[in-house]
């Protein structure tokens, strides 16, 4: 039972994390513009996802707009949307196979040994799904810092990390850990058993003399 209540542990946290993840990517904060600097006109507030931009004005109107092309985007841009679209994929495929595999359903319950090598696969993929949303926001987050520390870079044109980084950051580790305690308790649910063998007839024979 105890292996049992890991993996529903574990798969309760990668599922928050592959909501968390869906989020993150759909969220338009992942840059927002920086008030650093004496000379920053705070009438509104510029925000990138994505997939569009916004602008926030101070009596409260905002106006986004969706990226016209896919091709003039950045590479950073087009680089975070692939591994995060991937990481998403990846979460729900893990899932649907960690489903099969838990000990609390029904499935292949009259092969528990497959059933545990299912839950180890599935936490395998979330561990990958993870560290590719994982990759993704922290290449995000490292071109924001560049760019803000760039002392070529306008100083109303800098960059802070958004919301939707810090969510994504968060969701990623929830998905790894959630991997790791499915991989974790199904090894051991497997490990655990000892192959038993039948007493060898021989050596009831041994003590036996023979006239």
């Amino acid at each position: 039972m105890a292996n049992s209540g890991l993996q529903l542990l574990g798969f309760t946290l990668a599922f928050f994390g592959f909501i968390g993840t869906i989020a993150s990517t759909a969220m338009v904060e992942w840059k927002a513009s920086s008030y650093a600097g004496d000379n920053i006109i705070t009438a509104q507030a510029m925000y990138e996802g994505l997939w569009k931009s916004c602008v926030s004005q101070s009596t409260g109107q905002i106006q986004c707009k969706v990226y016209d092309s896919l091709l003039q985007l950045p590479g950073m841009v087009q680089g975070a949307r692939g591994l995060m679209c991937s990481s998403i994929l990846l979460c729900f495929i893990s899932i649907m196979v960690a489903v099969v595999g838990m000990r609390c359903t029904t499935c292949m319950a009259e092969a528990p040994e497959q059933k545990d090598k299912v839950a180890l696969s599935g936490g395998v993929i979330l561990i990958i799904a993870g560290l590719l949303a994982l990759v993704g926001t922290s290449w995000y987050g490292h071109r924001i810092a560049q760019d803000f520390y760039n002392p070529f870079t306008p100083t109303n044109s800098r960059y802070e990390f958004g919301k939707a980084l810090y969510v994504g950051w968060g969701a990623a580790v929830l998905i790894v850990i959630g991997g790791c305690f499915l991989c974790c308790s199904s090894h051991t649910k497997a490990g655990g058993k000892q192959p038993r063998y039948p007493a060898s007839s021989s050596a009831g024979q041994s003590g036996r003399d023979y006239v």
